[in-house]
């Protein structure tokens, strides 16, 4: 095994949709994204128009390090997320930026990481 380090200084890929930062690292078959969501930024407002679908279908297994962010699930359940939790948020939700500063959400796709 290599042994391997990349830094968000500089990431492999960078998208930008609506109040959003998405920066992407990969190293083998792990790949770490960071993104950032601005104050006032919600999936069913800014991401529903560009994915299509009435909810988020994406899997979120990560670490929060900053800001809050809100989710409720197509089931009802809800619960609020902040610095140094670890959350794994299910296919089929809405989520939105609670206050006044950016949230940021470390996900971890791959490897063992769940998919």
């Amino acid at each position: 095994m290599t042994l391997i380090k990349k830094n968000f200084e500089k990431p492999d890929a960078i998208q930008n949709p609506p109040y959003l930062k998405v920066e992407t690292i990969k190293i083998g078959e792990m790949t770490i994204v960071k993104q950032t969501y601005q104050p006032g930024w919600k999936w069913s407002k800014h991401m529903k128009p560009l994915a299509g679908t009435d909810t988020c279908q994406g899997r979120h297994f990560g670490l929060w390090v900053s800001g809050r962010m809100h989710v409720k699930t197509d089931d009802g359940q809800e619960m609020e997320f902040g610095p140094g939790d670890v959350s794994d948020i299910p296919p089929g939700h809405d989520g939105w930026v609670v206050g006044n500063e950016p949230s940021v959400f470390y996900a971890f796709i791959g490897g063992n990481a769940p998919k």
